[in-house]
């Protein structure tokens, strides 16, 4: 039985903003990785000669006067400018110059770990120079909800708000819980995805210290790696991914221009370990399977799948098991692809730029490659894309984001057909 939901409950996507390793706004996001090109470089925001790992995924030539003042700018950590910047992308994207309806429109950011750096800054000012140098804007440009205040400021948007802080699944989260509010009613549009900006000393030492991290120093456009067999950590990265999503309703209302539908999600607990993934991938597989449950699908209805594939050596053969859990002998004929292999793992934006990768691959018909995959793992052994962009017909992908503190969540995308929208979804 074909079960349609009505236009009122069905969510869309109409607007994108992107801030990556690989360029400044969507546009650039796309072409790299179809280009397969590494953003992956040496660190420069500061010197980290005597660090093991000197190379990170750093997003060059960002300046926030775009869209902010240069005071304005000076009292927000990197996450908040980059949520900004990247919301007016997404925002002027899917064709608004300001809301009508203000109270009508949601704001939903995630965050990793938030402005530590203003915090780490402003505590070693306190302790060198005393109270009398310590910025008023300290605390409060440091907290992790700043980057959804900023963005509901900048365009009076004054329906629900929250932040999100789920770690590496932080992005794709956000998106969930913003779809839900929109199916639920409480809100027309939301403004909502994640964003991450610390690429810092002590963030690359902590990861370092928990040997989580690629210490291909001499080659970093080949450091990360996933589902390589030479794989040797992930990659840090900052950036932001931010989408507009609005009721199906609203936006045919309007005539706006739709990239995608989000046709359902999935958001489960490992209950395991705070750093590692339930070794059997039983909790990414409750992800994927409930997020297919809301979409009401099938599995076999899913064309590709956009992976975490973060080049650690426990998540690549754990999430490639939790994909056979859930698709069985099916697995191993969807296109799988992952993009921090170009992008490095951006933490909480991580979720919502792969979503931005999902949505135009329904667009394009063009699935963008795993690079630096050179020798197969025996544990990873479904198609992963290697090395070279694939046309491909795709209606329905997957996109996964799993995160520390065993949070997986998955989301369901489905491509907007010009003739009347997504398919009628299936199920019982």
């Amino acid at each position: 039985m074909q079960v349609s939901r009505p236009e009122t409950q069905r969510v869309v996507i109409t607007g994108m903003g992107a801030l990556s390793p690989l360029g400044l706004n969507v546009g650039a996001f796309w072409e790299g990785l179809i280009a397969g090109r590494s953003g992956i470089g040496p660190i420069t925001q500061f010197d980290a000669s005597g660090l093991p790992v000197r190379i990170a995924g750093e997003v060059k030539g960002f300046d926030p006067t775009i869209a902010l003042s240069p005071k304005e700018a000076r009292r927000m950590a990197r996450c908040s400018q980059f949520a900004v910047v990247a919301a007016l992308e997404a925002v002027r994207d899917a064709g608004f110059d300001g809301f009508p309806d203000p109270e009508r429109v949601g704001t939903l950011i995630g965050v990793g770990m938030g402005g530590y750096e203003v915090a780490d800054r402003q505590i070693q000012i306190f302790r060198t120079h005393g109270l009398a140098r310590v910025s008023p804007f300290a605390l409060v440009a440091s907290i992790p909800n700043m980057p959804s205040h900023h963005v509901s400021v900048y365009f009076g948007a004054k329906g629900p708000i929250a932040t999100v802080a789920a770690a590496c699944a932080t992005g794709a989260q956000a998106i969930g819980e913003a779809a839900e509010w929109i199916r639920r009613g409480i809100a027309d549009i939301a403004i909502c995805g994640g964003v991450e900006a610390l690429i810092t000393d002590f963030a690359i030492a902590g990861f370092a210290a928990m040997r989580a991290l690629s210490t291909r120093n001499e080659e970093p456009e080949r450091a990360s790696r996933p589902f390589d067999a030479h794989r040797n950590g992930f990659v840090y990265a900052e950036g932001a991914g931010i989408l507009v999503l609005e009721r199906l309703s609203h936006a045919r209302a309007r005539g706006a221009r739709i990239y995608a539908e989000v046709l359902g999600y999935g958001n489960a607990a490992d209950a395991h370990h705070a750093a590692a993934p339930e070794p059997d991938g039983a909790g990414a597989a409750r992800a994927m399977r409930w997020a297919l449950q809301d979409a009401r699908i099938g599995p076999e209805e899913i064309d590709y799948i956009n992976a975490h594939g973060t080049s650690t050596r426990l998540n690549d053969p754990i999430e490639t098991m939790a994909i056979k859990q859930v698709f069985g002998e099916t697995a191993y004929r969807i296109p799988i692809s992952a993009t921090k292999s170009m992008i490095g793992h951006t933490m909480g934006a991580a979720g919502a730029l792969g979503a931005i990768a999902t949505a135009l691959t329904l667009v394009h018909q063009i699935i963008h490659p795993t690079i630096n995959y050179e020798t197969p793992d025996p544990e990873c052994d479904l198609d992963y894309v290697p090395n070279v962009a694939r046309k491909a017909g795709v209606r329905r992908a997957l996109v996964n984001a799993f995160g520390f503190g065993g949070h997986n969540v998955a989301l369901v995308l489905g491509r907007w057909e010009e003739d009347g929208g997504e398919a009628p979804i299936t199920g019982g």
